[in-house]
Parts: structure tokens; C-alpha cells; sequence
């Protein structure tokens, strides 16, 4: 049977970085561009949409959606697939296909507006899966929090082919 180098690859750089916790900022949570995500994301209900009101509530979705903190990026920054090219560890220059696999959702307490969030992350499982060649199954485990502690842990999955 002959394997697929990419994937071999991947799994040996993506096993190598198991359990190394990184941190990034995502910035200050402006409440126009949390309205803008509940208004893309199809909400209607004004307390999510207008950040004029004084019971304005951030999406509870919107943090979970930030992956950098400034706008702006470059496009190296980006794979061929508009991922970002350091989004999913052990695949950054490689020639394989990614899909999401997956993602679980534990929300701990409100954003604000205002917040300034950090992110730490950190891939916690590497598995091989299917026959024959088959695809990995990349973990990685995410906290986003703010000054006061924990808002939203999140679980997520990765499908590497």
C-alpha cells in the first residue's frame, strides 16, 4: 500500500506539538462587530443586534468565531484553502485537504463588550482513522477568556486528508 508523504507528514509534526499550550490575543470586543455577526448569522432579536441598546448582549457564538485579533491579514497568512496557514498544527506548506470535524461548545460566561480576549490553545489528540490510506483526526482544546477568567472552552476537530 502506498501512503500518502503530506499525510505521513502532518501526523509526525502534528503528534510533535501534542499538549504545547500557545497563546494568542484576539483584541477588545467591539460591540458593532459582535451586531454585524448576529445580523450575518440571521438573528433578529434587537438585544443581539443593536449595540445602541443597554441590554446589547454579545452572540453568544461570536468569540468562538475570532480566529485573529485585527483585521487585515495577509494573504500568506492564508492557505490555498482560506484557512489560516497555522489554524491546524502539522499542516502549514503541506498539500492536503482540511475539513472541520466537528466542534464542541462550553460556555463558562458571558462576553462582553469591551472584553479583551486571549486565546490559548493547544492539540491535544492525533488519531489515524479509515482504511487504507484513511485521514487523521486532529483534537485541539481551546479556552477563550477575558481579565475576570474562562468564558467559552471550546473542543474541536479537525479532518485531515
Amino acid at each position: 500500500m502506498v501512503r500518502n508523504a503530506a499525510l505521513e507528514l502532518v501526523e509526525e509534526q502534528a503528534l510533535a506539538s501534542v499538549g504545547r499550550w500557545e497563546r494568542r490575543s484576539l483584541g477588545v470586543v467591539r460591540a458593532e462587530d459582535a451586531a454585524e455577526f448576529a445580523r450575518a448569522a440571521g438573528e433578529r432579536a434587537p438585544h443581539l443586534v443593536d449595540p445602541a441598546r443597554v441590554d446589547f448582549t454579545v452572540h453568544p457564538m461570536y468569540v468562538v468565531s475570532l480566529l485573529r485579533g485585527a483585521p487585515g491579514a495577509d494573504a500568506a497568512e492564508f492557505r490555498p484553502d482560506g484557512m489560516y496557514r497555522d489554524e491546524v498544527p502539522g499542516t502549514d506548506g503541506l498539500d492536503v485537504r482540511l475539513m472541520a470535524g466537528g466542534q464542541d461548545v462550553r460556555w463558562v460566561d458571558a462576553v462582553r463588550a469591551g472584553d479583551l480576549i486571549e486565546l490559548r490553545r493547544a492539540l491535544t489528540a492525533v488519531e489515524r482513522k479509515g482504511v487504507g490510506e484513511g485521514f487523521l483526526l486532529l483534537t485541539m482544546e481551546k479556552v477563550y477568556g477575558a481579565e475576570r477568567g474562562t468564558l467559552v472552552e471550546v473542543t474541536e476537530r479537525f479532518i485531515v486528508r
